[in-house]
């Protein structure tokens, strides 16, 4: 049994392993036809590295023996990702194809419906693949708020921002961890961040319409933080002594932007 275990972990680490190449890959053939500089370079290979090494940490924490299906997507989504940050990172020094951009992008949102299908349909939904799939949701949201804020103003990065402000806040205020009833307008809103910045970041329309779409991105969002926030503001339980919960043993709240 021992022999067994050992063999899926590695085999599990090696998906990981080839996941960092492809995207090693995509970064060559990214770089070959742009001739990406070296800012795109050292983002996208920062991005792989440090993809890999989380995952790979996290994989050996949970003990699966199967990578499955649904993170087989979401690595690939992860792969994606990490080129529109090498592209985002460049777009300082050069000016990289929007239609590159927007096609990996849209490729990339795409596909944040799929892997949780999949999971769904083959019974391999785990905490960690929700994590990892959340994680690059983020991420991605990030990586577009920066590129739309370059054109629109620093303001956009709040968007991009916000998710990590709550998980800090959550550090002080332990009760902003409490898991959250399921809502579909948070999940709304949370696909709606995706493809309203890549919208605004496309060039499709006037500077006041891409504003306008930028700004509503926002709105949305601090409208869903804000009643969720509310919410665990209102079921905060106060702590007993000898109750306090661990950081570890603490529930992984379902975030707007995950």
């Amino acid at each position: 049994m021992a022999l067994n275990n050992t063999y899926d972990a590695r085999l599990v680490q090696q998906e990981t392993a080839l996941g960092a190449g492809v995207q090693v890959l995509l970064l060559a053939l990214i770089g070959t036809a742009i001739g990406m500089g070296p800012v795109g370079w050292l983002s996208g290979l920062a991005f792989a590295v440090a993809t890999w090494a989380v995952l790979s940490r996290a994989l050996h924490r949970s003990g699966l023996r199967s990578f499955g299906a649904a993170n087989r997507v979401t690595l690939g989504r992860a792969t994606l990702v990490g080129g529109v940050t090498a592209l985002v990172a460049d777009s300082f020094q050069s000016s990289p194809p929007v239609s590159l951009f927007v096609g990996l992008t849209a490729v990339a949102l795409i596909l944040d419906g799929v892997d949780g299908k999949v999971a769904r349909r083959t019974g391999t939904s785990t905490p960690l693949g929700a994590r990892f799939d959340m994680e690059v949701d983020a991420f991605l949201i990030l990586v577009l708020s920066v590129y739309v804020s370059t054109r629109l103003g620093p303001w956009v990065l709040l968007i991009g921002g916000m998710r990590y402000v709550f998980v800090a806040a959550a550090r002080v205020w332990p009760w902003l961890t409490a898991a959250l009833p399921p809502s579909t307008a948070r999940k709304t809103v949370a696909a709606l961040q995706g493809v309203l910045l890549l919208l605004a970041g496309a060039g499709l329309l006037p500077y006041a319409a891409n504003f306008a779409v930028a700004a509503l991105a926002l709105a949305l969002l601090v409208w869903s933080f804000g009643r969720d926030v509310l919410w665990l503001y209102r079921s905060r339980r106060p702590a007993t002594a000898g109750t306090e919960q661990t950081p570890a043993a603490r529930p992984v709240p379902e975030l707007v932007a995950g």
